[in-house]
Parts: C-alpha cells; sequence; structure tokens
C-alpha cells in the first residue's frame, strides 16, 4: 500500500524510480548516457524551482523568501495587523487577503466578533487588502478559487496553506511571519529537504482523497519521515485524480508535520483555472530529466481502503474494515492511546461502550471545512445517501460547503436537496467544526468528520473539568454510508451507489458582489475601527544580562498541540484581546498555569519598578531567596536580572500555526521554552518573533515544576552567537547542566535580544 525508501532516490523523466545505492549513478548513466552528480540533480525538483525564484539571499543554502500573496482568517489578522502597525506598517506591499470563517459564528456575547470584522475591513481599506465577509469562503477555498497560480508562493496564518496540488507553494506559519512579509522583509529558513510522493495506479470505487491522506499521514508521521521537510507529488496514478481531489489529499499534508507540498500540473489542473476564469494562472510543473529526492514515499493508490483516524491524532489510522473486523480489539487499543494522551485522572475514557449489537455506533457525522468541503466531496456524499434517510435517534449529519460558490451549484444540481432529505442540515461556510466552535459534539460522545485534526481538547472537550468528546476523521464518503445506515460505522466501500459526477459550474459574480477588493488601491485617509475587544499588545523588555526562570508547568505527554497550549473554540472571540486570551492559556492541560505564571510575573514587575535590590526582596521573599542562593555562587545584579516564567513540554507545538500558543506565554511573562525537541519549525519560529528562548535539553530533566533556573550570561551567548548555554537548578547544590538553542539566524537573535518582533522593527 505505502512504502517508504529508507535512502534518498533519483526519478527519471517523473516515471522511473532508482534508489539511491552505490550503482545507481552507473545506472542513470547508462539510461541517459549521462555522468549525473546528486548536487545537479536536486536542482532539478518543482520545490527547488519554486523556491529558488522566490529566494532573494543569492544563497541556496540559507533562503530569504519574499511571497507573492498573503491570507489570514479572523482569529489571526486583528493580531497581525496590530504587530505590523506597531512596527511601521503603511501599507501592505503584496495582496493580502483576509477572511472570516472563524469566529463568525462563535460570539461569547456582544460585538466582539463583528467589531473584529470592521477592523479587517477598515484595514483593507486603509492598506490596500482585500476582505472577504464571513460566511462567503474558508480562508484556503477563497485562495484556491481566486489566489493560487502555478509556481507562486502563498504564506497563510493557518496550518493548513496548502495548495500544491494546484502548482502554489504555500505555507502556514504563526502571524510573525506574514508581520514580517507586510514589512517587506523576509522568510528565513535553511534550504528544505525534499521527498518524493510517488503515486500510481488509481483508486477503488468509493475510496475518497481523505482516506489517501490518512493512510499517508499513518506512514510518515511518528517517524517523522517528512518533518519540516517539502512534499513533492508526482507519479503516473496523479492523471487517475480529478483535481478536486488531489486537493483534498494536498491540504491534509500539514498534519504530517511537513513544510510545504507541491504537485505536477497538466491539463485537469489547467481546466480548474479555466473554470475559475483564470486560465492565465496556470503553469505546467514537472520534475528534471533526472531529478533527486531525499526520501520516497511508494503509494499505489489501488490498494488504499477506506480509512479511520482514530482518537486523537490524524496518524491513529486503520482500516474501516480491520476496524470492524477486530472491534472490542482496537477499541480497547484506543483507549490505552487516548489515557496517554489526555493525562487526566478526572476523564473515564471509553469508546467500548459505542458497541452496539456487535457494531460501533456513531453519534454525530460532519462534513467541512477546507478538507471536506469540496464539491467532488459533497456530491459523491449526496449520491451515497439519495433516497435514504439518516434516523430519528441520536446520529446527526452536518455539511458545511467551503464556499458560497460551491454552495450555490450544490443548489443548482440538486445535491442539497438530496442531502435536506435525509435529515442531515446544510450550514455556510464556516471552520468551526474543525476548531472545535460549530457541532460540538456531546459528553462522551463520538463524531466522525471529514475535517483536518481530531487531536485531544479540540473539538469541546474540556477534560480538566471532566467534559470529553472523541473525533475520528473519515472521508465524506464513508461519513454518508454511515449515515446512511443511521449511524452505524459503514465503510463506503459497502454501498451499493452510482456517483454521478456532475460538472462545476464557479459563479464568480458573488464574490465580485460582495467581497471587498482593495489590492494596491490604499487609502490613507481610511480610519480603523476599533471595538472595545481589539486591544494592543503590552510593552515587552528587552532581554536583560541574566535570568531568573520559574518552572511553572511540565508536560511529559509525547507530543503536546497547539490545542493544549492555547485551547481553540470559546476563546475564539478574544483572540484581538492578548491579555483576555492569555487567561486560557494551557487551561485544558494544566489549569494552575496562569496562577503560578501571574506570581512570577508580579516580582519582576516589582523588580522593574524597584529602586534598590532591597525593595525587590522585600516585594517577594521567595524571590529574595533565590537571589540569595544565586549570589553564593555568582556575583550578580538583580536589576539586571529579568525574572520570567518556563515551561517545560517533551515535543511542543503539532498542530495549529496560531502564533498565540507563544504569545500568551509571553503576555503571561513567559521567556522560554524547554523541549527535547519542536514539533514543528512553525510553534519553534512563533517562540522566537516573541522574544522566547527555545531551549532544547534532550535528557530527563534535572529540574521539577515550581523549581528556579539560573540562566548566566544570556545576553552575551546570544550576541556572541553561542549555541550551548549554561544553566543551574537553583538550590544548594547550585546543579549545572547545558541547554542548547539550536540554530538561530542573525535576525532571530537580534529578535530575541529586542524581546520581541515588534521591538525588533521598532528600533
Amino acid at each position: 500500500m505505502i512504502r517508504l525508501l529508507d535512502q534518498g532516490a533519483y526519478v527519471l523523466n517523473g516515471q522511473t524510480i532508482i534508489e539511491e545505492n552505490s550503482e545507481a549513478l552507473e545506472i542513470l548513466k547508462g539510461k541517459t548516457g549521462k555522468d549525473v552528480r546528486k548536487e545537479e540533480a536536486a536542482k532539478n525538483t518543482i520545490a527547488y524551482e519554486i523556491l529558488a525564484a522566490h529566494n532573494t539571499s543569492g544563497n541556496m543554502d540559507k533562503l530569504k523568501i519574499k511571497f507573492d500573496k498573503l491570507t489570514s482568517h479572523d482569529i489571526t489578522f486583528v493580531g497581525i495587523i496590530q504587530t505590523a502597525r506597531a512596527s511601521g506598517l503603511t501599507e501592505f506591499p503584496v495582496p493580502y487577503v483576509l477572511t472570516n470563517c472563524h469566529n463568525s459564528l462563535c460570539a461569547v456575547g456582544g460585538t466582539i466578533n463583528e467589531d473584529d470584522h470592521m477592523f479587517g475591513l477598515s484595514c483593507a481599506k486603509k492598506y490596500g487588502g482585500m476582505y472577504v465577509p464571513p460566511h462567503q469562503a474558508v480562508i484556503h477555498q477563497f485562495a484556491r478559487e481566486m489566489l493560487a497560480g502555478g509556481g507562486k508562493m502563498i504564506l497563510g496564518s493557518d496550518s493548513h496553506t496548502r495548495h500544491g496540488a494546484l502548482g502554489t507553494m504555500a505555507m502556514g506559519e504563526g502571524g510573525p511571519e506574514i508581520v514580517k512579509q507586510l514589512l517587506s522583509k523576509t522568510y528565513d529558513i535553511t534550504m528544505p529537504k525534499v521527498v518524493g510522493v510517488y503515486l500510481t495506479g488509481a483508486p477503488r470505487k468509493g475510496v475518497g482523497p481523505q482516506d489517501i491522506a490518512l493512510a499517508i499521514i499513518g506512514a510518515v508521521f511518528s517517524n517523522g519521515y517528512v518533518n519540516n521537510k517539502v512534499m513533492e507529488f508526482i507519479g503516473d496514478g496523479i492523471k487517475n485524480l480529478s483535481v478536486d481531489y488531489r486537493i483534498g489529499i494536498d491540504v491534509m499534508t500539514t498534519e504530517t508535520t511537513c513544510l510545504s507540498s507541491i504537485w505536477v500540473t497538466d491539463e485537469k489542473v489547467k481546466e480548474f483555472y479555466d473554470i475559475h476564469n483564470r486560465v492565465e494562472e496556470y503553469k505546467e510543473l514537472a520534475p528534471g530529466e533526472i531529478a533527486y529526492y531525499d526520501g520516497m514515499i511508494y503509494v499505489d493508490l489501488s490498494e488504499i481502503k477506506p480509512m479511520i483516524a482514530m482518537p486523537f491524532h490524524p496518524s491513529n489510522v486503520y482500516t474501516i474494515e480491520e476496524l470492524n473486523a477486530n472491534l472490542s480489539d482496537i477499541l480497547f487499543e484506543v483507549e490505552k492511546k487516548a489515557l496517554v494522551s489526555l493525562d487526566n485522572n478526572k476523564v473515564n475514557y471509553t469508546l467500548r461502550d459505542k458497541i452496539r449489537n456487535g457494531r460501533l455506533y456513531i453519534e454525530q457525522g460532519v462534513i467541512a471545512g477546507c478538507a471536506g468541503g469540496g464539491f467532488e466531496n459533497i456530491c459523491d456524499a449526496a449520491d451515497i445517501l439519495n433516497g435514504k434517510y439518516i434516523g430519528a435517534d441520536e446520529f446527526s449529519l452536518s455539511v458545511y460547503p467551503a464556499s458560497q460558490p460551491i454552495f450555490m451549484e450544490l443548489v443548482k444540481n440538486g445535491s442539497v436537496a438530496k442531502l435536506m432529505q435525509t435529515g442531515a442540515t446544510i450550514r455556510t461556510a464556516f471552520c468551526g467544526p474543525c476548531f472545535g466552535a460549530g457541532d460540538v459534539p456531546a459528553n462522551n460522545g463520538l463524531s466522525i468528520r471529514h475535517s483536518t485534526r481530531n487531536f485531544p481538547n479540540r473539538e469541546g472537550s474540556k477534560i480538566t473539568n471532566g467534559q470529553i468528546a472523541s473525533v475520528a476523521l473519515m472521508d465524506a464518503r464513508s461519513i454518508a454510508a454511515t449515515a446512511a445506515n443511521q449511524g452505524y460505522l459503514t465503510s463506503a466501500e459497502d454501498i451499493d451507489v452510482n456517483f454521478a459526477k456532475p460538472r462545476y459550474f464557479f459563479d464568480r459574480k458573488i464574490y465580485e458582489n460582495r467581497v471587498y477588493d482593495g489590492v494596491g488601491k490604499p487609502d490613507k485617509t481610511a480610519e480603523i475601527k476599533f471595538g472595545p475587544g481589539i486591544v494592543d499588545w503590552p510593552a515587552m523588555e528587552s532581554l536583560t544580562d541574566d535570568l531568573v526562570l520559574k518552572v511553572v508547568s511540565v508536560i511529559h505527554d509525547p507530543v503536546t498541540t497547539t490545542d493544549e497550549l492555547i485551547p481553540s473554540g470559546e476563546t475564539s472571540s478574544y483572540r484581538s484581546n492578548p491579555l483576555g486570551l492569555a487567561e486560557f492559556t494551557l487551561s485544558r492541560k494544566d489549569p494552575a498555569y496562569v496562577g503560578r505564571a501571574k506570581e512570577i510575573q508580579l516580582a519582576e514587575k516589582a523588580r522593574q519598578t524597584a529602586d534598590s535590590v532591597e525593595d525587590i526582596y522585600n516585594a517577594n521573599s521567595e524571590i529574595k531567596e533565590v537571589f540569595t542562593k544565586i549570589n553564593e555562587k555568582f556575583a550578580i545584579d538583580p536589576k539586571v536580572t529579568e525574572i520570567g516564567s518556563v515551561i517545560y513540554a517533551v515535543k511542543p507545538g503539532d498542530g495549529s500555526a496560531r502564533e498565540q500558543a507563544a504569545s500568551c506565554q509571553k503576555v503571561l511573562g513567559g521567556l522560554a521554552n524547554i523541549a527535547k525537541e519542536y514539533a514543528t519549525k512553525r510553534y519553534r519560529s512563533n517562540l522566537i518573533n516573541w522574544g522566547m528562548l527555545p531551549f532544547l535539553w534532550k535528557e530527563e530533566i534535572p529540574f521539577k515544576n515550581g523549581d528556579y533556573l539560573f540562566i548566566k550570561d544570556i545576553k552575551k551567548a546570544i550576541e556572541n552567537r553561542e549555541n550551548e548555554i549554561k544553566a543551574y537548578v537553583v538550590n544548594d547544590e547550585m546543579k549545572e547542566f547545558a541547554l542548547t538553542l539550536g540554530e538561530l539566524t542573525d535576525d532571530e537573535r537580534d529578535i530575541i535580544l529586542k524581546g520581541c518582533l515588534i521591538n525588533y522593527y521598532r528600533n
């Protein structure tokens, strides 16, 4: 089904794989008559071509990328623009699109969400951007329809910014990376490795793009095969996939932890652009005659069956056939894994109680968002459900088309009527089901979703309150098959159906009549509209000579997601208020964190305002004791020794690009993270851009929650480009250990020294 090569591979004419070994170059010479150098063949990937065209550094080892277009949604754009304004923004230098698909339906109360929308519209007018009102499109679907272009690059402040199937290399990053582009700066990375994904064969009937994607994720996530690399899709099987199908696979590449993705393009892609009145954006993309890939994922599409990703990760995959055949045993294994992910004794987690008459009963089905809300997915689901009904029991089905143009075409071709007759409900374009603000399952409920993620603490669960719901990921076709059987888990392969495959017609007027397009036309006289919930970032200090850090949370989970660092869902309405949002930090993982962080933050505020060292000691007796112990070994000046907090997690930052996972810690006085490794580049970048130190420690930690750490000469170490940093556990022994920082660019070091990205640009 899926095979991962142990070594790299050469690909001849985009079709023939020659595994890297001692004979590979001779084989290539025999086939082509040419001497082949690995370094030159590596330049023949599509990824290299696009990155080279957008690199401004003159050095392909150290890239400085400028993107063609930028996108953000209403959870992130207020903070981004506020940061950019504080850093000197005068106008948007490239097309910047502000979509409203996240907090449009989840206001906690008052005018908070619509205030954010009006802020976005007024900024689009003032700075020359594009504004997409609520319910028009989810961020990534609008980009597919209106922004993508062959050979182009798009940067978005959402982790699922993926348009590789359309020939566009797109990346999802935290807000500060968007800010850099808005200030005409660059996205700085080491040249990423490129992994080929060779698709061959054709999918079986009933197997959808989510099935292919989940199978790939299951094969590569745990071993980090594509971590922070570019996935390049090639092979003879691509011609057997519609563009909608390719998009469905592509958007899920984020869950592999890759950096980005790109696909070969063909006449089907050209037709997609033509349908969307943008045929001039098509570009034929293919690897060169001999291309070298740093790894290869070989996928036989014909062997993949309908899949299900069980709670609580997209990589926790089984075939539906396998699950149904071994139901009790697999559910027991999932429960054991879940206990590790949940790590909370308030929750008595079980799935085996969902077994009814030997079958797995599901309470909810959802087809939604950038992954599931596509035209072809919903049409196929409607065909499966045609003439059937979902029943009047616990099971419900909701469908969210990804954009108004898709919705309208589904109305015109009768798919909406077919679905509504079954008892399903049709909603507008909204990302809520993917991040916990729409169709939240009941406590102990099990939901199957064609969406992107099923992390713990995400879809409405509040584990620290004893509230838990489970989400499994499936393809729209098998969700429809399950709905046809009124909630009993069913593979789409087990349904007799004729897929009509209606043609798609795109009506651009929907956007022309409603979307504000001020790209390239800034109105300097326009007033920005602020609501009471839109709050400026608090002032942040530059790095001091030494640091005293209190450990305020220790997380031993194998992976900590962004949603555990800062929950999604009900927090959405506070995303424009840094202080308000910070109150939710780690609330579903370590509820005592905020209180602990605030206590040490008060000590730092007292230090900053104190007239003397004695005043610092009088303000906090614990701090006095800490400094006394430090001074027994080192002569330090508390007036230039910042006090802050630090969290430890084994592998933090999997999942969402939301910068708030880092900024909320900084707002509460956080100065560093310590980790064995960082799950994604984007989370580490978020830490750095908020002036936080991304420390690494590979061994068993020599400290516990509540301990103080002393970091001596940290400012000098950053200035001198040192990687190893001496740290001490503050106690009678003052035990020394050595933290490392990993690779930092000169700009990243400056950002840390200045205290955050805002200070860096302001200075």
